[in-house]
């Protein structure tokens, strides 16, 4: 029998009086993908199933649209964190199923916004869901970038679905006589607002809720009133956990976090705004529970607690499926 050795050797004979072969010099060419994995990110909140959405990402000049600070100072706390000055910003969208029913909070831009936005209903349904599987969506506010994804050429995306509305945000932003009198500034607001809205008006599946009321059996509500009239957080709570669905108590993770009192051109009303920030964050702290805000980084899942400054973001790094 041959020894490993003899084998060895003679293998390496083998290789070394095989032919030389030069190896190819073609390289396989393929365009850049220029896609992102699908927009969705999930978890358990006792035994709610909450899955975040993403709508896409729009660049902002953050540090110019600030206020209550200086466009120095807050694109030098962005520059700190590695952003750019057009600030990538998210806008996000949570769907909850209690089992019950299934319910959309907020509906992203549709098409108002550019193409790097609307992507919701894609993302929905690369989640696993459809448009018509949904039974409610809860506005927590109507501006476009949370509304505009409702209707699309005048007809309802959200077939199967009742819209819930503050009652506050319903009055303000879809008062024929509060249109015509808004600043110039709000005017195009009002318009894609009434565009959004109407059709459900029309097909008698529009609703609206108090304040710090139940929007739809399962899901509650506190009035944060100031980014707009009606803003509020959606709540849900299940076996003792809780996760309060922001809207735009922030713009970005950063800034607002450490200097509440910075406030944004959005605000319909900058001082009551930074008074219910300041509530979310303290309640945030307090309830340690979980939120989700439309316009921190996707998922925009994470808990506030008080630091060194102020408050400080921690994102969600786990799941609980």
């Amino acid at each position: 029998m041959p020894s490993r050795r003899s084998l060895l050797k003679g293998a390496a004979s083998a290789i070394f009086a095989a032919p030389f072969v030069a190896p190819s010099l073609a390289f396989a060419r393929a365009p850049l993908a220029a896609t992102q994995a699908p927009g969705f990110y999930r978890l358990m909140v006792g035994k709610v199933e909450v899955t975040a959405l993403s709508d896409g990402v729009i660049a902002l000049p953050l540090a110019k649209i600030y206020t209550n600070t200086t466009p120095e100072h807050a694109g030098k706390a962005l520059q700190d964190a590695f952003l750019p000055e057009q600030t990538p910003t998210s806008v996000n969208a949570y769907l909850v199923n209690t089992e019950d029913r299934l319910v959309l909070i907020d509906a992203g831009t549709g098409a108002y916004l550019g193409p790097s936005l609307g992507k919701l209903v894609a993302n929905i349904e690369a989640s696993g869901y459809k448009a018509g599987d949904i039974d409610d969506v809860i506005l927590t506010h109507i501006h476009t970038d949370h509304s505009g994804g409702l209707s699309a050429e005048g007809k309802r995306v959200f077939a199967n679905a009742t819209l819930h509305v503050n009652e506050r945000e319903a009055a303000f932003w879809l008062d024929e006589a509060k249109a015509k009198a808004a600043p110039e500034a709000l005017k195009k607001g009002y318009v894609e607002a009434k565009e959004s809205v109407q059709p459900y008006i029309d097909a008698g599946k529009f609703q609206t809720f108090a304040d710090n009321a139940t929007p739809v059996p399962g899901l509650g509500s506190i009035l944060y009133a100031g980014h707009t009239p009606g803003h509020s957080g959606i709540v849900v709570e299940s076996e003792g956990e809780k996760i309060v669905f922001w809207g735009d108590i922030t713009h970005g993770d950063i800034l607002q976090f450490d200097e509440p009192d910075v406030a944004i051109e959005f605000d319909v009303d900058q001082k009551a705004a930074i008074i219910a920030r300041d509530l979310a964050f303290r309640q945030a702290v307090e309830g340690r529970y979980l939120v989700a805000g439309a316009h921190i980084a996707f998922p925009g899942i994470g808990h506030v607690r008080t630091d060194s400054t102020n408050y400080d973001w921690l994102p969600v790094n786990y799941t609980t499926l």
